[in-house]
């Protein structure tokens, strides 16, 4: 059960600065599966008349045309962002009526770089009030932002923003840390992948067998929700051997993908994920994709439906881009070895 640390003092006692940054940054020691609260006011932050840095396209924080909800005073905080974790970052102010903005920002940890001389930066997220309602969506006084790191940590920094030049405001700041503990990636081998060259219109096939592929030990890519392939609830359907494939989707084209055991009692899982077709990202160091789709042994059956060995993905899709997809065939619940028939049906215009 994940612990919650609540810690409401005074800035002065519960931050303490980062000596790398410089002295207007303050630091939080956010901890592993907890949520910390720290108090702040904006009078103590300091207008950044430069804001140009937000829409740099290396930085890519929020437009130009939303700079107006970024115009009061920036109280600027840092804190770490361990490797296969995600940050949520919420700030709530005191005055229910007051209109505030945050933006984060992740950069390498022997990066030390504070706005406005930030030239680039490995992520970053703002919100503000909108200026219209979105659908199917609601807002309140609050703001929350969200960021990630899969195979590297981070230094992180945060600006609670008063917009519309607001200067002043009491706000509780809070950093909410999922995961960030010691890696469990014991030994990891080395994920050879197998490309295939599938023709359109044509069913591709290929045999292949659980015991030429490799364990993947960290398998919190697959629920982290920039990926959202299966949820973690479902870990033990992937823990055998995955061998895994790499091919291309062209444009107007749409993919379905089945893998065929040989042995019909054998359990076997199936994904598919799409990345842009210049990308290496292969699993465990999935940080996001296009789309990711998976099949696995159901725990009870679904109106309508019947499953038998085989399992299915059908929902890959190219419109007005080419992506690279990255397949894995899995053993589930520890399967090492078992021969195969992958099939590849690719439709295309």
């Amino acid at each position: 059960m994940k612990t919650i640390v609540i810690i409401v003092i005074s800035l002065i006692i519960s931050i303490k600065t980062y000596s790398q940054f410089s002295e207007n940054v303050q630091y939080i020691d956010s901890k592993a599966d907890s949520e910390v609260f720290v108090s702040g006011d904006l009078f103590d932050g300091e207008i950044i008349d430069d804001l140009s840095w937000a829409w740099n396209s290396s930085v890519a924080c929020f437009p130009a045309t939303q700079k107006q909800k970024f115009t009061g005073n920036h109280v600027l905080y840092c804190t770490n962002l361990p490797s296969k974790s995600e940050m949520y970052i919420t700030v709530e102010p005191e005055d229910k009526d007051a209109d505030f903005s945050i933006y984060a920002y992740s950069i390498g940890k022997t990066n030390y770089s504070v706005v406005p001389n930030l030239f680039s930066c490995v992520s970053c997220e703002a919100e503000h009030k909108w200026d219209r309602p979105k659908v199917g969506k609601t807002q309140d006084h609050t703001r929350q932002i969200r960021l990630n790191a899969i195979k590297n940590p981070y230094n992180v920094v945060i600006g609670v923003v008063g917009g519309n030049g607001l200067k002043s405001g009491k706000y509780k700041l809070s950093i909410k840390l999922i995961g960030g503990k010691s890696a469990e990636n014991l030994n990891q081998e080395k994920v050879q992948t197998i490309a295939l060259n599938c023709e359109k219109n044509k069913i591709t096939e290929i045999k292949g067998d659980l015991k030429n592929g490799v364990l993947i030990n960290d398998l919190s890519w697959a629920w982290n929700s920039s990926v959202a392939c299966f949820p973690e609830t479902q870990k033990q359907k992937f823990t055998g051997n995955h061998v895994i494939y790499t091919t291309e989707i062209p444009t107007y084209s749409t993919m379905k993908i089945t893998v065929i055991p040989d042995n019909k009692n054998a359990d076997f899982s199936l994904y598919a994920y799409e990345i842009g077709v210049s990308s290496d990202k292969i699993v465990p160091d999935l940080p996001s994709c296009v789309s990711c789709e998976a099949e696995h042994k159901w725990d009870y059956p679904k109106r309508g439906k019947t499953q038998d060995h085989t399992r299915t993905v059908d929902n890959l899709t190219a419109i007005n881009h080419p992506y690279k997809v990255v397949i894995g065939v899995v053993g589930a619940k520890g399967l090492k070895s078992g021969g195969f028939i992958l099939q590849i049906d690719l439709k295309s215009r």
